[in-house]
């Protein structure tokens, strides 16, 4: 893709990002909800709703075609935090990420459906990430064949349950997968001003919204909002993707460089002209991204 393709395609994200910007939250989650509803017709995929507690989720599995090899591990599987700047988002809006993830991977992806501020500030939503896990666990699943992944805020989400489940004495997942994590609720980083006028997806309005609705009283440098500023000792491998034009590309080379500060096995991967999620978006680079991923699964 050329430069001037790449801008064509960024100015053609950024209206459509724009009708699901409303200042009406419930009406900006049904139409996502509705977008991730395209994918319940398509046969190259089962979707299987389960409730945990009161929480609505779902498993998504790919059906693998008789012409394809067999490389299925059956006793991994992923552990999908959905983003959504904790305000917004779905296990259905998620499909987008979740589909390519099973395709690619051939494993089973288990998204669920946290609570979401401003009604259910911190620590809603990781409440609910506990109870999913140890729903997973109760399902038969070691932690060792888990690989906790999420997108922006979900990122945010995979780090902060795996500090709690260290904190916690719990065993830790196999890995982490983050799709341009949000990790710094202080907005610190410099790609917040310098990439503003170029990311379709974000603005600093939109994150300075989320992070009222969602601290609730936390501080904003707390590393329970703000993983970047954790102590990351005993982490699992983590693998990071951003692209070069989003607002949280520093909330990623940050983490990165804390990770090996802390001799973390860490992986980051920047993508040259690609936005916040990217990897959601109908493009061959987004296919590209995702199956890295694998890669880094495998």
């Amino acid at each position: 893709m050329n430069e001037k393709q790449n801008k064509r395609l960024m100015h053609f994200i950024r209206r459509i990002h724009g009708l699901m910007e409303n200042d009406d939250l419930q009406k900006q989650r049904n139409v996502q909800n509705q977008l991730g509803t395209i994918l319940t017709t398509n046969k190259n995929y089962q979707f299987t709703p389960v409730t945990v507690n009161t929480m609505n989720a779902e498993w998504t599995d790919y059906l693998q075609k008789e012409t394809e090899p067999d490389c299925t591990e059956s006793h991994s599987m992923i552990f999908y935090c959905h983003g959504g700047g904790y305000m917004t988002g779905s296990s259905l809006y998620a499909r987008e990420l979740t589909t390519k993830l099973a395709r690619h991977t051939k494993l089973r992806v288990f998204c669920f459906d946290y609570r979401l501020a401003p009604e259910f500030p911190y620590p809603a939503a990781v409440e609910d990430a506990l109870a999913a896990w140890d729903y997973i666990r109760s399902c038969g699943y070691d932690a060792k064949d888990i690989f906790i992944a999420g997108d922006s805020a979900g990122g945010n989400l995979a780090l902060v349950l795996t500090l709690l489940l260290r904190e916690q004495n719990k065993a830790l997942p196999k890995g982490l997968i983050l799709f341009s994590p949000w990790t710094d609720m202080t907005s610190s980083g410099h790609s917040y001003h310098a990439k503003e006028l170029v990311d379709p997806v974000l603005t600093n309005a939109y994150i300075q919204k989320a992070v009222s609705c969602y601290l609730g009283g936390m501080p904003a440098n707390s590393p329970y909002v703000s993983p970047l500023f954790a102590d990351f000792y005993g982490f699992p491998p983590v693998y990071i993707q951003a692209g070069t034009n989003e607002i949280l590309l520093d909330d990623s080379r940050s983490l990165y460089r804390q990770l090996l500060t802390h001799n973390i096995y860490a992986k980051l991967d920047l993508f040259e002209g690609m936005w916040h999620v990217f990897q959601m978006s109908p493009i061959a680079k987004a296919e590209e991204a995702v199956q890295k991923a694998a890669l880094f699964i495998k």
